[in-house]
């Protein structure tokens, strides 16, 4: 299948949720299960995701061989026609390059932008590695600002030093809490949508604090969408009252050290990837927690539940 592209240029970048896609794994050897990749894309192209975010932090890239993140970007570019943000793990510049490179040959022109960790504090450094990026791949940049990922952490106002110098830097994924307060920065120097994360747990002060959308992988992203169409077309109350019944959710699924395992045990519950498992060494659902899952699950199916 073919898609258009969402971006083409500084400015057109598009606004929503952009679903950040889980890689599912089956069996003792956590071989991706390459038919709930392909149930979960087409879920998040059903329910009006404007784009897909593959192989995040989320979709565990750093677990993956080259030759499996080839087979997931294969896989849904066969399965939906959403537009792609490909996330990039290193963040060495060289590396990235291949890395960049290889997704290209996967994915083409469905890419409608790769995802780039911030590599330093040092804003020059951080455009040096972009600039160079660019020059060798033509890709159009999405620049994450997650130091709990990337072990960097780096002043506003360097990052608005850093987009204003990178005119093929199309959005900025924030990250760094207080999301809203960076956010709202960003949005006030720049020409750039930006985007909150972190499961959805800001999105209602990211969204007042002028954020384009949300780029995460909670479970419920049904709720997000309709949150970010509700501030949309009606403002905070609307906006407010789709997202109350999946707070106690989103808060439940960011726990520290376990959120990643909750939350693809959320997915399994709904029925939208078979198994839950994560590739070692993240840490594993723990049972004790599965009475509160499902409570929570509950009330979010009851909110949204067109499925379950």
């Amino acid at each position: 299948m073919t898609g258009q592209p969402s971006v083409t240029a500084r400015g057109t970048f598009a606004p929503g949720v952009w679903g950040v896609l889980a890689t599912p794994f089956q069996g003792s050897t956590f071989d991706v299960d390459v038919d709930s990749l392909a149930m979960l894309a087409e879920h998040y192209e059903a329910i009006g995701a404007t784009g897909l975010t593959v192989l995040g932090v989320f979709g565990e890239a750093a677990a993956l061989s080259a030759s499996e993140r080839e087979l997931v970007l294969e896989i849904v570019t066969e399965t939906t026609t959403l537009p792609l943000v490909v996330g990039i793990t290193a963040l060495g510049t060289h590396t990235a390059i291949e890395e960049i490179q290889a997704a290209q040959a996967a994915a083409g022109d469905r890419i409608a932008a790769v995802m780039v960790q911030v590599n330093s504090p040092n804003p020059q450094v951080v455009i040096r590695h972009l600039q160079a990026i660019h020059q060798a791949t033509g890709a159009f940049v999405v620049l994450q600002d997650y130091p709990l990922a990337s072990g960097v952490a780096i002043p506003t106002a360097a990052l608005v030093s850093v987009v204003s110098s990178c005119v093929f830097v199309v959005a900025l994924k924030a990250e760094a809490p207080p999301t809203p307060v960076a956010i709202a920065a960003l949005t006030a120097a720049l020409d750039v949508p930006v985007f909150g994360g972190l499961g959805g747990q800001g999105l209602l002060d990211e969204l007042v604090a002028g954020a384009a959308g949300a780029m995460t992988g909670f479970s419920y992203p049904e709720a997000l969408i309709a949150c970010v169409n509700a501030w949309t077309s009606s403002g905070y109350e609307a906006a407010r009252d789709a997202l109350l019944p999946v707070l106690p959710l989103i808060n439940f699924e960011q726990q520290a050290k376990i959120a990643l395992a909750l939350r693809k045990e959320c997915f399994r519950q709904r029925g939208l990837i078979k198994e839950s498992a994560v590739r070692p060494p993240a840490a594993e659902c723990p049972e004790s927690l599965r009475e509160s899952m499902l409570i929570h699950l509950g009330e979010a199916a009851e909110a949204y539940p067109e499925r379950k």
